[in-house]
């Protein structure tokens, strides 16, 4: 592959790292600033709601930019605003650095994602999606402990400059390999408007749908997975490490095996079958939560399931885009990652109401329940497809 495609990587890891290490750092950060740990929670929903908007809306308007200006753009905006937050003297400035990084990472997974796929052939496009992805579930597999462990150790300002060094070097990166390998293809002049219009394409929407119900279903229960095995199952703190460390790297696999599923299977039938996977692996961390054994093996396949499912919605969506919309593919890229960082916060919303109106076991069950509606409705789309004179997948 292209070495653009494994500083895509880099970058997606510098970014992932920067969205999730402050779970890791809230304490610190809290005594550092004198602010209660609660407020400093938000800066993690700060950076989300950035990526949201960033990934969908900023990269539409962006739309008629060559793909490597605006992904310079992106780690400019990273490398800039975490030196920004490390010098951050009080909490409002460093939500706001977060929200606008934010907006960068949306519009770079986009970008990045749309890109990958069109310095590839098409049937390794599964493939080099997965790469560029792969960079981010490495973030929460190992940049995220090593991360909290050198910020306990050091300073949580010293953690947001080393990632402000890897933005720096993830946007050299790109200005010399993005020129001398082949650049994405130009997309032809559509204006904003049109980019913004893309975004309510009926097929891209209901695609968008199900992948923010999958987040919905994912976060639901992972959101409160530390104080689900820690009471529901009586797993001790060191098991409860071992948990998290086989959910990051079983997130690896999965996206891995979503981007092979993705080049050499039907892309549709395959993410209908990694749903009812992870409908099943829902229902079995309720099913078995007393049996510790069980629900480390689950915590792990859950990993897989999800980062399958994100990889392959991704390539679903891409090829639907240039089907329907093929001037606006990383528009609809966007789509997808605004779907799932908007699904995650609502997973966990639903997962508290769940704890208040019943309790805290019945958290899982209530993912399953949003897995098996995902899972319904691909499939009633597929079959939709499958009609004559159907629009397309």
């Amino acid at each position: 592959m292209p070495v653009a495609i494994y500083i895509f990587s880099l970058c997606t890891f510098a970014f992932g790292l920067s969205e999730f290490v402050v779970a890791g750092l809230v304490s610190a950060i809290a005594v550092d600033l004198d602010a209660r740990i609660a407020a400093v929670g938000t800066a993690i929903a700060a950076y989300a709601l950035g990526a949201s908007l960033g990934a969908p809306f900023l990269t539409a308007l962006l739309a008629h930019w060559k793909d490597r200006n605006i992904l310079l753009l992106a780690m400019a905006a990273l490398a800039v605003g975490s030196v920004l937050m490390s010098a951050a003297p009080n909490l409002p400035m460093l939500l706001a650095v977060r929200f606008v990084v934010g907006l960068g990472h949306g519009v770079f997974m986009a970008v990045a994602s749309d890109a990958a796929t069109q310095l590839v052939p098409a049937a390794r496009s599964g493939r080099a999606l997965s790469v560029v992805w792969i960079g981010l579930t490495l973030a929460l597999a190992v940049g995220v402990p090593l991360g909290t462990l050198l910020g306990s150790l050091w300073s949580w300002r010293a953690i947001f400059l080393a990632i402000g060094a890897l933005g720096l070097l993830g946007l050299l990166g790109l200005l010399f390999f993005m020129d001398s390998h082949a650049k994405p293809k130009r997309r032809a002049a559509g204006g904003a408007w049109k980019g913004l219009q893309a975004i309510t394409h009926p097929q891209l929407l209901r695609t968008a749908g199900t992948a923010a119900l999958v987040s919905v279903a994912t976060f639901a229960f992972f959101t409160y997975v530390s104080p689900y095995l820690l009471r529901i199952t009586a797993l001790d703190a060191a098991w409860l490490s071992l948990a998290m460390l086989l959910f990051g790297m079983c997130s690896i696999a999965g996206n891995l095996l979503g981007g092979y599923l993705a080049d050499r299977v039907d892309a549709g039938r395959s993410t209908w079958l990694a749903l009812a996977g992870l409908t099943l692996n829902l229902a079995a961390l309720y099913v078995l939560r007393s049996a510790a054994p069980a629900m480390l093996v689950l915590i792990g396949t859950l990993g897989i399931f999800f980062f399958a499912i994100v990889t392959l919605l991704t390539m679903r969506l891409l090829q639907q885009a240039r089907r329907h919309v093929p001037q606006f593919t990383a528009v609809a890229a966007g789509l997808n990652i605004a779907s799932f960082n908007l699904g995650t916060a609502l997973g966990g919303v639903l997962g508290s109401l769940t704890i208040a109106a019943g309790s805290l076991e019945q958290v899982p069950l209530v993912g399953a329940l949003a897995a098996a509606l995902a899972a319904a409705m691909l499939y009633l789309q597929l079959r939709r497809n499958r009609r004559p004179g159907a629009a397309g997948a």
